[in-house]
């Protein structure tokens, strides 16, 4: 009876054919910088031609493609689409070669800036004048979208192109910077500059900071938010929440990533590949249980643990039914990330020696930014001794990064 009410209510507007309309999104309370480049900012192009690095994330608070939006403006002049890791639809898997082509919709080509090259080249940026940057980070060092920036921002020095950077809000907050601070030793593609895991900054800051700081000294603008605070995380801002990648589905993930996102490398898995990625972490045989016991006796602050199993669908695990904990976020504000990770590292070193497997310094060493960790975990540290050799550095960086920051 209550199916075919509503089938009644709703059959007079499509007999008359009327379109329906969803609902309207609630108002956002901050106005992100593509709005603001949309709303004004784009009149200082006087008539220069575009390039613009964006993904599905580069979005206004209406969930309008920034492409879109500018196509929609014929004075300005859109030349060139640029896509970093996981591609312009970010539907490649982590480490994907992702291809350039033309875009049929528009007719614009869409360059890769993660397939035979991480910097634009001459050819791809011919006819561009300006190169618009509008990509959600997710605040942490490793995600790769705020290296493709550095690497832009450095062939536009190359180029003499300028880079306008259309600022969005670091989701899990700017008030908390972790460490470790990366040592030059162990720069990659997950890692360039001297910030810490945990940098608490937006990429708009960043961006100023790697130009000024660490010495692109390319032509820069960032084009800001309004209403941001830095100790607003995501849903203070009331904007809709864009996957970012494969693995990171919810902004809830967000939180959760510089905890598990790393220790891989430490051959505990982290849930990749399953329903929840990164809010897991375990082994095969692990004493899930017992993990989770020896965690929640560590009352640490803002999380808590509980023992879980889980079967990845893909990947080296895949079908095996792995054990250990999932993390429990309980107030994001109150809990440490990177913290996490160590006392996970540890205590499954404590209840099982045998899961923590290093077969590559190298890579481990590369994924934290330091040989200090992997060095702590072999020499039988706790969780405070490896996270006390960080502070130092990682106190002298929020130092530095005040000359830098856009919001109070």
């Amino acid at each position: 009876m209550i199916r075919s009410a509503a089938a009644v209510a709703v059959a007079p507007s499509v007999l008359r054919g009327e379109r329906a309309l969803a609902a309207p999104l609630p108002a956002a309370s901050v106005t992100l910088g593509d709005e603001t480049f949309l709303n004004d900012a784009w009149r200082d192009l006087a008539g220069r031609g575009v390039g613009v690095v964006t993904n599905q994330t580069g979005v206004t608070s209406r969930l309008e493609t920034i492409v879109d939006a500018i196509r929609r403006n014929p004075q300005i002049a859109l030349k060139a689409i640029y896509s970093p890791e996981h591609g312009l639809r970010g539907d490649q898997s982590a480490g994907a070669y992702v291809k350039s082509y033309v875009d049929e919709r528009t007719g614009l080509p869409v360059y890769s800036l993660y397939g035979t090259t991480r910097h634009p080249t001459g050819a791809m940026l011919d006819g561009v004048d300006v190169v618009l940057y509008d990509i959600q980070d997710v605040g942490d060092r490793a995600y790769t979208y705020v290296s493709t920036l550095a690497y832009v921002m450095q062939a536009a020095k190359t180029y003499g192109k300028a880079v306008w950077v259309l600022d969005r809000p670091n989701p899990i907050g700017g008030a908390i910077v972790e460490g470790p601070v990366l040592d030059l030793r162990f720069a990659s593609f997950i890692g360039l500059y001297a910030i810490p895991v945990r940098h608490g900054m937006t990429v708009g800051e960043l961006a100023k900071l790697f130009n000024d700081h660490f010495s692109i000294g390319c032509d820069l603008r960032v084009v800001p938010m309004r209403g941001y605070t830095r100790d607003m995380l995501w849903p203070d801002t009331g904007l809709q929440w864009v996957q970012t990648s494969p693995n990171i589905p919810e902004w809830s993930t967000t939180l959760v990533y510089p905890a598990t996102g790393l220790i891989t490398g430490a051959g505990v898995n982290n849930g990749t590949d399953y329903t929840k990625p990164f809010k897991y972490a375990g082994a095969y045989r692990l004493d899930g249980a017992r993990l989770a016991e020896t965690l929640n006796e560590r009352a640490l602050p803002g999380i808590s643990f509980r023992a879980a199993a889980w079967s990845p669908i893909a990947g080296y695990w895949a079908g095996k039914t792995l054990t250990g904990v999932e993390l429990i976020v309980t107030d994001p504000r109150a809990y440490r990330a990177v913290r996490t990770a160590v006392e996970i590292l540890v205590a499954v070193r404590k209840i099982s020696p045998g899961t923590i497997s290093i077969p590559s310094a190298t890579g481990l060493d590369k994924d934290w930014g330091t040989d200090t960790l992997r060095k702590g975990l072999t020499d039988g540290l706790d969780a405070n001794e490896i996270l006390a050799r960080w502070v130092p550095a990682t106190k002298n960086f929020e130092t530095l990064r005040e000359r830098f920051l856009l919001y109070t």
